[in-house]
């Protein structure tokens, strides 16, 4: 297979799991609370990532531990409780079209905390995005009125941390291998996320005996084998063989892949809120175009 095939291939990939994520974070909180959905997610990628990344933790340097950390935190630990709680009160399908606002937040914090200089054309883009967001979010909080949309300012925070999170990969950790990061990640949010579970009442009898539980932690396996631990690999595979311009762009294709899996679930999705997205993703798209 060629490198031009590959690049097609690995993207198709990386959107399906990506955008299969958000349906399977809804169907684990059916047995498991918000919290326990977080650290579970943030335990069990963990467990699969020190099976074979364990071993390059010896080559990280004393000096790059503490971005190893900010990055743990802001990339997988805090984000993953804040999807959780998000999608306790919003649908999945706009929990992953909210998630599209990740490159507009990386320009932003480049721009305010790295000192990242920006287009007028991607400051165009981030505006276009926000504009987008708030019509989402109305729409939404209309067609929906049984749900609190306020909840999806957790996922925007979550938006936030993972641009902080790109932004302190490129600036600090550019000299480790993509797994080396992820594996030391891990290493340092792994007992913070048990002794969040611990304390959620997780291992209580009565919680152990639910009969939705078992399903739940499938949901979550899944979720944290495919959609974290693999994903990793293909996405930095993806960047590898070509442009990081076209990996971004499986940030257009995911939500259509969430959307999808929302419809067959039963989540409503009206007209303006389709125009909303289509918004959003114009202006990510802005903001990521050559010039």
């Amino acid at each position: 297979m060629s490198e031009n095939t590959s690049k097609w291939v690995y993207l198709f990939v990386l959107s399906l799991i990506w955008g299969s994520s958000f349906i399977l974070m809804k169907k684990a909180l059916i047995g498991v609370t918000p919290f326990q959905l977080g650290a579970l997610r943030n335990i069990f990628t963990a467990f699969i990532l020190f099976t074979v990344g364990l071993k390059y933790i010896k080559t990280i340097d004393k000096a790059a531990w503490k971005w190893i950390a900010l990055s743990g935190v802001f990339g997988s630990f805090i984000p993953a409780f804040l999807f959780a709680i998000a999608e306790t009160e919003i649908d999945s399908a706009i929990a992953s079209i909210l998630n599209s606002l990740v490159p507009l937040q990386t320009i932003l914090v480049g721009f305010a905390v790295f000192q990242i200089a920006s287009t007028k054309r991607q400051v165009f883009g981030v505006v276009l995005g926000f504009i987008g967001t708030a019509l989402l979010v109305m729409e939404g909080s209309d067609l929906n009125p049984h749900q609190n949309y306020l909840y999806a300012g957790y996922i925007v925070l979550a938006t936030v941390m993972y641009a902080f999170n790109v932004n302190i990969i490129k600036r600090h950790l550019q000299h480790l291998k993509p797994l080396t990061i992820a594996t030391g990640n891990y290493v340092v949010v792994v007992i913070p996320a048990c002794i969040i579970l611990f304390f959620t009442g997780f291992f209580e009898r009565s919680n152990l005996h639910q009969p939705t539980l078992k399903m739940a932690l499938v949901y979550i396996f899944i979720l944290s084998f495919f959609g974290t631990a693999l994903a990793k690999v293909l996405f930095n595979k993806l960047i590898k063989i070509s442009t990081p311009v076209f990996a971004s762009s499986v940030t257009y294709v995911m939500p259509i892949v969430a959307l999808t899996w929302g419809f067959l679930d039963g989540e409503g999705f009206s007209v303006l809120q389709g125009f909303a997205s289509l918004i959003i993703l114009s202006g990510v798209y802005l903001a990521n175009k050559r010039a």
